[in-house]
């Protein structure tokens, strides 16, 4: 589809809108973009003569976003920073292969951060660029080779291979521990529980297949990150269900116990995705059958 000229922005125009909206004035944007404060205004005025809407308003010494510049800015924004991030993968690759792979943050950095420089040593030359993402998101407009999804096996316009299951147990500090103690399996539903707030019904079914009432299964401090969950078991706030493969330095020092060495298996499961477009992709391939071996025993 051929977009009109008359509709495509310039990329000059909406930098100054953008630094003009973000300091509230129209002088510090231009010199933020070493350019006048009247090119600023001619530059802000020729987008609203475009848009049809005014985007500022002139409240005394200060321009202040109008209800449609309001509602532009975060537009404006994710464009140019789309914008920059396309620079910046073109100037990589002029000196190798960038692979592009999208993760779930703490999956990412505890995970698959530790195990990257093999990846990297088997592969000489290739440029890995990982970005995380904790919500759904197009993978095709973001341009990745692959990502690495935790769910059911369902992607628009991409396949998704199987990486592995998932098993969670019920972790705490020694502190903790030893305030409380926790002997038994049954002890812990009286202690402070933490909740992955993306994962609300992990407690009630871990009661539930332990026997236990479930009664107090939703009470506790909720977090929407594994990772906030393992510095707030760290600290003593209460107990954590999390897969071991998260918190593997952390049992390995002492400073988180597992209470039951019976896993629980979770519904879902880990799959790498590949975007119809890059299903023969040799880097993105690659990657793949790397993260098959790396998981040939399973997450626990």
């Amino acid at each position: 589809m051929n977009a009109s000229r008359t509709l495509m922005p310039d990329l000059i125009v909406l930098q100054s809108f953008e630094a003009a909206a973000r300091h509230g004035n129209f002088t510090k944007a231009a010199a933020e973009l070493s350019l006048t404060q009247s090119a600023v205004s001619r530059q802000i005025k020729l987008l609203e003569d475009q848009l049809g809407v005014a985007l500022f308003e002139r409240i005394r010494k200060r321009v202040v976003l109008t209800a449609a510049g309001h509602q532009l800015q975060p537009e404006v924004r994710q464009l140019l920073q789309q914008a920059e991030h396309m620079m910046l993968r073109a100037r990589a690759a002029s000196a190798g292969k960038v692979l592009t792979v999208a993760t779930l943050p703490t999956f990412g950095s505890r995970w698959l951060m530790p195990r990257l420089p093999d990846f990297m040593d088997r592969n000489p030359g290739v440029i890995v660029d990982v970005a995380s993402r904790s919500q759904p998101f197009d993978l095709t407009a973001e341009s990745f080779d692959l990502a690495i999804h935790y769910g059911q096996p369902i992607w628009a316009h991409a396949s998704c291979t199987y990486l592995c299951s998932e098993m969670i147990y019920p972790v705490a500090s020694p502190a903790l521990i030893g305030r409380a103690g926790l002997a038994e399996v049954g002890d812990i539903i009286g202690q402070p529980l933490l909740h992955l707030a993306t994962r609300p019904k992990l407690w009630s079914e871990w009661c539930q297949r332990n026997g236990l009432s479930d009664e107090v299964a939703y009470r506790g401090s909720r977090f929407d990150q594994f990772s906030m969950i393992i510095e707030g078991a760290l600290a003593g706030m209460g107990v954590a269900l999390l897969p071991k493969y998260l918190i593997e330095g952390e049992l390995a020092s002492g400073t988180l116990r597992l209470l039951d060495d019976a896993p629980m298996p979770t519904d879902n499961s880990y799959y790498v995705v590949l975007p119809d477009g890059k299903r023969n992709s040799t880097w993105g391939q690659l990657f793949q059958e790397w993260l098959l071996t790396q998981v040939a025993g399973g997450l626990s």
